[in-house]
């Protein structure tokens, strides 16, 4: 250690082992910097990260068509649980986007309200081939019925679509980008190949991006 204009200047050798001694402490004393942490989120409080679409949205625009189409004079019209079958959501957007976990839940909550039924048709493989084994082994008695499926009447499609918006070349500390999202819900008569009933479910988001960042 030497003194300079009453300042103090360390060795090399004497910084080294400081800075070493510091590093060592903060291990020791478990700092939260070093540390990963996780914790429980329920699904309901899932917060927007990027101006992406999400699992939040995902819910939110679910849960929104679902109450308006068992809402929808085409069901309450209805004098039973109308026979349905989900083709599917077009994906639109430049995103992937898993819009059969869309589906999927839009039926569940379809379902389990009562007032729709639906038949399994991503399972209808699999169904053809238990009937045509029990058609050849099991007992006549306990076979399931060949011929005797139920029909789907009405079909659910749909498509999500994307419109992207970004602020151009300029001098900025950050930059702007605007995602807008628009589902699209039909049901369908499968007989006269009618629209019954159709609905939209829109919404946008704004993400500022800063050009210098962690």
């Amino acid at each position: 250690m030497v003194l300079y204009n009453g300042g103090i200047i360390l060795n090399p050798s004497l910084r080294i082992s400081i800075i070493g001694a510091f590093i060592v402490a903060l291990l020791l004393s478990g700092c939260s910097a070093f540390r990963m942490s996780n914790e429980d989120v329920q699904p309901g409080d899932l917060e927007h990260y990027r101006a992406d679409y999400d699992a939040s949205d995902m819910r939110k625009i679910t849960s929104a068509v679902v109450d308006r189409m068992l809402t929808s004079s085409f069901l309450t019209g209805q004098s039973s649980p109308p026979v349905m079958t989900i083709a599917g959501v077009e994906n639109r957007t430049r995103e992937y986007v898993d819009t059969k976990n869309l589906t999927d839940k839009m039926r569940t909550m379809l379902l389990q309200s009562g007032k729709m039924q639906f038949v399994n048709t991503a399972r209808r493989t699999d169904l053809l081939n238990e009937q045509g084994y029990q058609a050849a082994n099991a007992n006549p008695d306990q076979m399931a019925t060949l011929g005797a499926q139920a029909g789907a009447k009405y079909m659910i499609t749909g498509s999500l679509t994307q419109m992207t918006q970004q602020t151009g070349k300029q001098v900025r500390v950050s930059k702007q980008r605007l995602n807008y999202y628009k589902l699209t819900m039909e049901i369908t008569d499968l007989t006269s190949s009618l629209i019954v009933w159709t609905t939209e479910e829109e919404f946008a988001r704004n993400e500022s991006i800063p050009l210098i960042g962690w």
